[in-house]
């Protein structure tokens, strides 16, 4: 008698086991090999006298707890006297691109937060990158935190401490919303990010007279500037910001490589996490979210929107010229938000967001 045929189901799972533990061999594999070429990059600039330091970003948070950002790096220190020391005092660098990925992450580092008499003490991730919540009681709006690594000078961080009765804020995208970048190209994207003096960078016209109108309205609104660019570029785009007359804010960036369970970090869930957590630590606050229709903005904000249509005020979207768009690689096309239970505004400048935004009573 033949024997009953095999299940299927049994034959596969094993080789389905085997895969799985497989790719995770590869992945532990690639971390392993990402740490080694890091700690490499650490030996060999410390040869060079690199030395360690403690870079902070702009914070911001509630009357009980906020948000503390920062960066623990090995850079190279300007020559005393040199051209490049007297621009940094000054604040005048132009720096190409790429010497902001010359900094080398320290990994793991113990960090300690000063914010008044409170002391908190954190670690660094594997990119060097500090992103901690504080619980500290604090009055409405701008405080500072006193961040200091082992064997770093100590560096000061703003945090803008929002008021509990404040219900408006805004959230904006970088990359061709506020600059033009034509990101979505790679070639040219390479050239804008790695070889592009910060000084030839251009701002999207309109936009800063934009922001700058939003703020003067509601003065007491958070500024969100959020991107999937770097971190390495955050004191270059900070720098960019503050020239161009944009309204001080807070960087959420990202950092480009491995992730704890991915080969290459999400942009778009990078974004839609961030506004998530905004919508849970301001729980009363509408948003205003301005992205271009270049990338993914428009498919981000829309299924935040869907999700949470009581935490958005409206959504703008620069609409790309020709020009940008072929640079760009195309465009969407306005979307049908005729279901939408939020506002949408297209516009190809700030001036006419602004009209838009008028309309609806923002402005």
């Amino acid at each position: 008698m033949d024997s009953a045929p095999k299940n299927s189901s049994q034959n596969t799972a094993p080789a389905a086991v085997s895969d799985a533990l497989s790719g995770n061999q590869v992945f532990r594999l690639a971390h392993r090999l990402s740490d080694a070429v890091n700690s490499l990059r650490i030996r060999l600039a410390r040869r060079w006298d690199f030395v360690p330091q403690t870079v902070a970003y702009q914070g911001y948070g509630s009357t009980s707890q906020v948000r503390v950002l920062g960066r623990v790096l090995l850079t190279q220190k300007p020559l005393p006297g040199s051209k490049a020391e007297h621009a940094a005092r000054n604040g005048n660098q132009n720096v190409r691109g790429w010497r902001a990925f010359t900094g080398v992450p320290l990994q793991y580092t113990d960090v300690e937060i000063t914010i008044g008499e409170v002391v908190t003490h954190v670690r660094a991730d594997r990119g060097g990158l500090i992103d901690t919540e504080v619980d500290v009681q604090l009055s409405p709006g701008w405080h500072t935190a006193i961040l200091r690594a082992e064997g770093t000078e100590p560096v000061e961080a703003l945090i803008h401490v929002i008021a509990p009765d404040v219900k408006f804020g805004i959230v904006s995208d970088i990359d061709d919303t506020v600059m033009v970048t034509a990101l979505p190209r790679p070639f040219l994207a390479l050239w804008n990010t790695f070889v592009l003096s910060e000084r030839a960078r251009m701002a999207t016209p309109g936009m800063a007279v934009l922001l700058d109108r939003l703020t003067v309205e509601h003065p007491d609104a958070p500024v969100i500037y959020l991107s999937t660019g770097p971190w390495n570029a955050a004191p270059t785009l900070a720098r960019f910001l503050s020239r161009n007359m944009y309204p001080a804010g807070a960087l959420l960036l990202t950092d480009w490589g491995l992730t704890q369970d991915r080969w290459f970090r999400s942009g778009q869930e990078h974004k839609l996490r961030n506004l998530e957590r905004l919508a849970k630590e301001f729980p009363d606050m509408r948003w205003l979210l301005i992205g271009d229709n270049g990338q993914h903005d428009e498919a981000i904000y829309s299924r935040f929107a869907q999700e949470n249509p009581d935490r958005v005020k409206a959504i703008a979207i620069r609409q790309l010229s020709i020009s940008e768009s072929v640079f760009a690689g195309g465009h969407s096309e306005d979307g049908d938000h005729t279901t939408s239970q939020v506002p949408w505004i297209y516009s190809p400048d700030g001036a006419g967001i602004a009209k838009q935004l008028g309309m609806l009573g923002v402005l």
